[in-house]
């Protein structure tokens, strides 16, 4: 069952879908959306996102957003989605309020996977009900009511997110630093690929930034400008008919051997290898 919700002075689109595989074609003629999945059943659900396979566990939650290509692979389970599009709820407006940008919504090449316990399970079933009737109640205010439930719910996704990462107890300026980095590489790796151009946005040192990566055991900031250049690179060559020449002009090299240097070191395989082996 999808519950769709629109305004169509602004472009705002929200939906509740009860089996999102079955009916995630209903949401392709909407661009830009973002999704959160939870799996309410009791056995797992097999997601392929970028080419790459993830198992969705009973009781737990990730999220898509429209830079990623998403297919399920052999799965019939039902899984409950809500997805919305930025006219509808802005992460980046709201990220002063909910601090998700990054944790749980882009920065993140591989999607999160956050298991809800069964405490928070009551909580989540609760808020889930209370989503179901706003769905159903058509009044001037749904918008609104709709905007409230869905930041209560990224909010509560979030801080079960941070609960369960290897260092839950990082202070809350480092992880904000590590977070807004992944945002900004997310956002400007066309154009940006050191790490002195991102520390200049952040007013950090680049010795600053990569002590604090180190200490954390978290990639190096080189290492995960070069690996979203080549999440890009792997996406186009999987998903559309460009030559590598286009996509590197696309990504802003002077000449291809630079791509193709690049993507080697970081995949091991040329970019002709890496799509001939996915086919």
């Amino acid at each position: 069952m999808v519950y769709s919700y629109q305004e169509k002075d602004v472009g705002a689109f929200f939906a509740l879908s009860t089996d999102y595989i079955n009916e995630f074609e209903q949401f392709e003629h909407q661009p830009s959306l973002i999704s959160i999945h939870w799996n309410k059943g009791d056995e797992s659900i097999l997601l392929n996102v970028d080419g790459v396979d993830l198992q969705l566990q009973p009781h737990q939650v990730t999220t898509t957003t429209f830079l990623q290509h998403l297919t399920f692979p052999q799965s019939s389970a039902s899984l409950t989605s809500f997805t919305f599009n930025r006219e509808f709820y802005c992460i980046n407006d709201h990220d002063h309020e909910t601090s998700c940008n990054g944790i749980i919504f882009f920065g993140n090449q591989r999607p999160p996977l956050t298991s809800i316990s069964p405490e928070e399970q009551k909580k989540f079933d609760m808020l889930y009900e209370v989503f179901l009737e706003e769905c159903r109640t058509r009044d001037t205010i749904q918008g609104e009511m709709l905007r409230i439930l869905l930041k209560r719910l990224i909010i509560k996704i979030t801080r079960l997110t941070k609960d369960q990462s290897p260092y839950p107890d990082l202070p809350e300026r480092q992880r904000d630093t590590i977070r807004k980095f992944n945002v900004l590489v997310d956002i400007h790796y066309k154009e940006k690929r050191t790490v002195q151009d991102y520390a200049d946005l952040l007013f950090k040192s680049p010795k600053t930034l990569s002590n604090l990566f180190a200490k954390y055991e978290q990639k190096s900031p080189l290492q995960i400008i070069h690996e979203r250049i080549v999440l890009e690179v792997k996406r186009q060559l999987l998903y559309t008919s460009k030559s590598t020449k286009e996509i590197a002009h696309e990504l802003g090299f002077n000449d291809v051997g630079s791509l193709h240097r690049l993507f080697k070191r970081v995949v091991g395989q040329t970019p002709q290898q890496f799509k001939g082996n996915q086919n």
